[in-house]
């Protein structure tokens, strides 16, 4: 998937927009219990998103995480927990659909952030002020809020409707991944497909 993902950064280093990397490792306490040992591995110019599911160690995972991604050249990402992205100086947050709203203001009180929103609609795809969408699912995935899966073409389609940056999340792999190459995204999201 690697591979992959460094050829659409390659396709899209004309119109990239700044600072959004091509590769998104999304944590997840089942299926990536150890993200830590995921993230020594990803390489750099990646982001991890670190999502807390209300953990309790979620402060102190996360300055791990930080500290990996600082020596590592990633970037990290928070999910929906904007207090935390500012206690341990994450590079943004990202955000369920639900709270696509909250993108704008996000943005204008930290300007530096990265923020990214989940969409699994052309009509959340369209909506919110994020520097960049993560669609999901595209293909079958073993997450348990993923939806019926896009496919390539549907998802194409949605991102040329939607007119934004655009990552593809939901059972993309190093098998799967190939088949995105067309679609017009900057970049894959992906739980298990990074976890080495």
């Amino acid at each position: 998937m690697q591979r992959t993902a460094r050829l659409l950064a390659r396709r899209r280093a004309k119109g990239k927009p700044r600072g959004l990397p091509a590769l998104l490792f999304f944590t997840d306490p089942v299926r990536t219990p150890d993200p830590e040992s995921v993230a020594v591995r990803l390489p750099p110019g990646s982001a991890i998103v670190y999502r807390t599911f209300g953990a309790p160690d979620a402060e102190d995972r996360a300055r791990r995480l930080k500290a990996i991604a600082r020596a590592r050249g990633l970037k990290l990402l928070i999910g929906q927990d904007a207090a935390l992205a500012r206690r341990v100086d994450a590079d943004g947050v990202h955000l369920p659909e639900r709270l696509a709203h909250r993108a704008g203001p996000l943005k204008r009180a930290r300007p530096g952030w990265i923020v990214t929103c989940a969409a699994h609609s052309l009509r959340a795809a369209r909506a919110g002020e994020a520097d960049a969408l993560v669609i999901s699912a595209i293909f079958p995935s073993r997450s348990a809020s993923a939806g019926a899966p896009l496919g390539p073409v549907r998802l194409a389609a949605m991102i040329r409707a939607a007119n934004r940056p655009a990552y593809a999340l939901g059972g993309v792999n190093e098998k799967t991944a190939r088949r995105l190459l067309d679609t017009g995204l900057i970049g894959l999201a992906a739980v298990e497909g990074v976890a080495f």
